[in-house]
Formats: structure tokens, C-alpha cells, sequence
């Protein structure tokens, strides 16, 4: 029984991620389309920024408060009181949302060309005239966004997975659909148009799935329900910790556009999509299972319970994120030449932005640990520390910025960015012990060092695999064969070391075989 209890995590995540994995790479197609139509010249840069502007909106006031305050407080009226009560506050919270999205929609309109002259400083007016006319036309996604992470919050929380991770691979299909039939008529600002479509296809795809769960959409607007209450006491400290992303990401585009005639911009938006696209499917997927399960716990008052998924979750994050950030950085250069190369996006493109994505390559584990971390506070409706973490986060981002773009240009940015992620994981995890709550024990330890020292033998083996290769094949056996090796050696390493996820697979493995037989 315990066996099959082990498994059905497993299951669940394994399935979420081959979604997300589809979602993120018909992503980078995605990317890859933009870059061969449009380079890293005037019109990438426009859209990017212009594309990036509404999210950080989004994201700075909406995006994780909304999952970190919904989730929450709808699982525990949930449980307490039952799905009508808990039905009708997210039909409030909804309510109320939406209208706050809207209102940031309109101001983001009226104010299109100081946000772009914010966030690009560095832009010649062309570039800038074309990112505030394009600022306008996406500047809705604001709202359809808000709409749509307040439906993949229930889900969630309805026990639902499946559907919210493959939103992505809805929109990402239009667009890719837009490419091959009207870009060549309609061009960048059709582009613009079919991404605000997109984002209300997220929203319209999870409908079908609520009402099967049985949500029934109730409209009301009080401030003062208790459900609300504890929403808004949650949200601002929730709000603010949740700025740390979009904001390093928005000081490190401003940097960007300051390099090469502002092609440092889609450098460093290509480099940090293809970093989130191989780290965040994993992390992702893990988030966004055990959120809800954090949140059961803590309403249950299970302390031993809530640790243990803690410790199991950044365990198994360990031991996976590690080889990645390890393969990415040997990796580098020939996965955005694969990927992005090609077309108006020259053998300089391809450079910066593979350098860029070294240097953020060595963030990895922050990233991922302050992503899992970040959960297990909002879970227990604490938002103080992330708070501060944030805050911490941000100042280190800015104070290297400052310092390694000069010397450094994309590379010092990169940098920066991969220091702000460990700084905040850190200060996460230390308060964590004064709780009860502390997972980073003996064993704990010794096995991220064999994980470590595992990845960095199998960064070492891909490393010189495509050293010999690349003078002798092509691009695509220079780069598929030394993954395969660096698959199969961390595979074997870990599983030598005695790691308990690769007893899990090798017993799972076992397991099929006999019922195949």
C-alpha cells in the first residue's frame, strides 16, 4: 500500500512535466520562429519588451499572489466548510481581480510610452515608437492572465493538474499557427495581436474542466467576507515578495538595452527562456503539486506531514536540477545555435546570447530551491520573509548590474541574475529551522554532494564528448549524443551512489517488467 502511496506523487508530477516539456518546447519553437522572421534587430526587441510589460505588471502585483492567496484560503474553506462556500468566495475573489486587472490594462495603455521608455532606456526612437504602439495592443493580457491563473487556482486546488499545465501548449500552438499563415501579411503587429489572443484561449480552455469539477462561477464584490480578509492580509506581503522576478528581470532588460544597439534585450529574453524551458519543467511541475499539498497540511495542522514534503521536494529538486545546470553550461552555445540559429539570427546572436545562458546556468539550484521554498511560506499565509528574501534579492541584482555590465556586458547581467537567486533561496532556508521545519540534515547533505559530485563528473564527460564530435559530425549528433551520455552516465553515477530517486526508478522499472512478463 505504501508502495502505490510513493508512486501516485510520482505519476502525477511525471505526467505534469511531459505536459509542461511539450508546452515549453512548442515554446522555444515559438522563439525560434521570432528569431529566424525578425533577428535580434528592431522589431524583436520592440516586441519583446513591449510583450514583456504587461507581464511584469501582471507578475509584480497578480500572478503569485493570486495562486499563493487563492490556493490557500480556498483549501481551507474547502475543508471547513465545503465547495458551495468555497465556490462562492473565488467567484469574489475572481470578481475583484478582474477588476483590479482591468484598471492596470487601461493605465498601461494611457501610459505606453514612458513604461517603454522605462523599461528601455536605452532604445533609439524608432524601436521605441514601435514598443509603445505594440504595448497597447497587448497590454490586455493583463486581464486575460488574471482570469486565467484564477481558474488554474482551483483547479489546483479541485486536485486538477493536467489542465492547467497544458495552457501553455494551447497558445503556443496559435502563435506558431500565426507564423505559417499571416505573418508574412500582418507582420509584428499581427504577432502582437495573436499573443492577446492567446492568453484568452488559457482562460477559455480551463472552463470545460471547472464545470466538470463542479465550480460554479457566483459574481459578487465584498471587501469584507473572511475569505477576502484573510486574502488581503495574505496578498500584500505575498505581493511584494512576488516582485523579485519581474523586477530583476526588468532591471536586467533595461541593462540589456544599453548593449549592442539594444540587442543585449533578445540576448537575454532568449537566453533566460531557454534556462526557465530546461529548469522550470521540472520545478514547475513540482510547485505546482505540492503548493495545494503544503496548503492541506498546514490547514490540518500536520507539522511532520508539511516537513517531510518539504524535505522530499527539495530533495528530489537537488538531484535533478544539478545535472541540468551542470549539462547547460557545457552545453551552451551549441543549444542556441541549434535552437535559435539561423536566418536573420547570426553567428554574433547566437554568441551573446550563449553566453548569456552559461553564466545563468550556475543559478540553476537558486532558482529552483527559491521557487519550492517560496511555496512552503505561502502555504502557511507568511509572507514577511519572502518579503525580505525579495527585497535582498533585488538589491544584489541591481549592485551587480551596475558593476559587471560594463566589464562584462551580457555575461555580467547573467551573472547578476544567478547571484539574486541563490541570495534569496538562502534566506529562505535559514528561517526555516527556528520552525521546526528544518530538512537539511546529515543525509540530506551528503547525498546533494554525491549528487554534485556526480554532475560535475558527467559535465566533464558531455564536455569532452562534444569536443571530439563537433569537428567530425553535424551540429544535431555534436549535440544529441553528448546529452544521451550525460543522461545515461548521471543515471548510472547516482544510482552506484545509492540516491534514493534512482531506487525508486530502478524499482518502478522492475516492477513493469514483471507484470510485463
Amino acid at each position: 500500500m505504501k508502495k502505490n502511496e510513493n508512486e501516485k506523487p510520482v505519476k502525477a508530477v511525471s505526467l505534469m512535466m511531459l505536459i509542461t516539456l511539450v508546452g515549453k518546447l512548442l515554446g522555444l519553437y515559438r522563439d525560434r520562429l521570432l528569431t529566424v522572421n525578425y533577428g535580434s534587430g528592431m522589431e524583436a526587441n520592440a516586441f519583446l519588451t513591449a510583450s514583456r510589460i504587461p507581464r511584469v505588471f501582471f507578475d509584480a502585483v497578480f500572478a503569485s499572489a493570486i495562486s499563493a492567496s487563492l490556493i490557500p484560503v480556498y483549501s481551507e474553506i474547502l475543508r471547513k466548510k465545503g465547495k458551495e462556500e468555497a465556490n462562492r468566495f473565488a467567484g469574489n475573489f475572481m470578481t475583484v481581480m478582474a477588476l483590479l486587472c482591468a484598471l492596470l490594462t487601461g493605465l498601461g495603455m494611457v501610459f505606453a510610452p514612458q513604461l517603454t521608455a522605462f523599461f528601455a532606456d536605452g532604445y533609439d526612437a524608432g524601436t521605441a515608437e514601435l514598443c509603445a504602439q505594440l504595448t497597447r495592443v497587448m497590454m490586455p493580457t493583463v486581464l486575460f492572465t488574471g482570469v486565467a491563473f484564477s481558474f488554474v487556482g482551483v483547479l489546483q486546488s479541485l486536485g486538477e493538474f493536467n489542465i492547467p499545465a497544458a495552457i501553455s501548449l494551447v497558445s503556443n500552438c496559435a502563435v506558431i499557427l500565426y507564423y505559417f499563415t499571416l505573418n508574412d501579411r500582418f507582420g509584428i503587429q499581427g504577432l502582437a495581436v495573436t499573443f492577446l489572443g492567446a492568453w484568452l484561449l488559457q482562460a477559455l480552455i480551463q472552463v470545460p474542466s471547472l464545470k466538470k469539477r463542479g465550480f460554479a462561477y457566483h459574481p459578487s464584490l465584498s471587501l469584507r467576507s473572511e475569505g477576502m480578509r484573510k486574502v488581503f492580509a495574505l496578498m500584500l506581503p505575498v505581493m511584494v515578495s512576488t516582485w523579485v522576478l519581474p523586477i530583476n528581470q526588468t532591471v536586467n532588460a533595461k541593462f540589456g538595452s544599453r548593449l549592442f544597439d539594444g540587442a543585449g534585450v533578445t540576448a537575454l529574453e532568449l537566453a533566460y527562456n531557454l534556462f526557465t524551458v530546461i529548469a522550470g519543467v521540472f520545478v514547475l511541475s513540482v510547485t505546482n503539486y505540492i503548493f495545494p499539498k503544503l496548503s492541506r497540511e498546514n490547514a490540518d495542522g500536520d507539522r511532520a506531514a508539511l516537513r517531510e514534503t518539504i524535505r522530499g521536494s527539495m530533495h528530489t529538486t537537488l538531484v535533478v536540477v544539478l545535472p541540468m545546470a551542470a549539462g547547460l553550461f557545457v552545453m551552451a552555445e551549441p543549444i542556441v545555435e541549434l535552437i535559435y540559429g539561423g536566418g536573420r539570427f547570426d553567428a554574433f546572436s547566437v554568441s551573446i546570447t550563449a553566453r548569456a545562458l552559461t553564466c545563468m546556468s550556475l543559478g540553476m539550484i537558486g532558482y529552483a530551491a527559491q521557487a519550492v521554498l517560496c511555496r512552503v511560506y505561502f502555504a502557511e499565509q507568511r509572507g514577511i520573509v519572502p518579503l525580505v528574501a525579495g527585497g535582498a534579492s533585488i538589491g544584489v541584482n541591481l549592485l551587480l548590474c551596475v558593476l559587471l555590465t560594463g566589464p562584462l556586458d551580457v555575461a555580467g547581467v547573467a551573472w547578476a541574475s544567478s547571484a539574486a537567486f541563490l541570495v534569496n533561496a538562502l534566506l529562505l532556508y535559514f528561517p526555516l529551522k527556528k520552525r521546526g521545519l528544518e530538512f537539511g540534515d546529515r543525509t540530506f547533505c551528503l547525498d546533494g554532494a554525491k549528487a554534485l559530485m556526480a554532475s560535475v563528473l558527467m559535465g566533464a564527460a558531455v564536455s569532452a564528448c562534444r569536443g571530439w564530435l563537433a569537428p567530425r559530425t553535424g551540429r544535431l549528433v555534436a549535440l544529441g549524443v553528448p546529452v544521451l551520455l550525460g543522461v545515461l552516465l548521471y543515471g548510472v553515477l547516482v544510482t552506484v551512489l545509492g540516491l534514493p530517486e534512482a531506487k525508486l526508478i530502478v524499482s518502478q522499472l522492475k516492477n513493469r517488467m514483471k507484470r510485463g512478463s
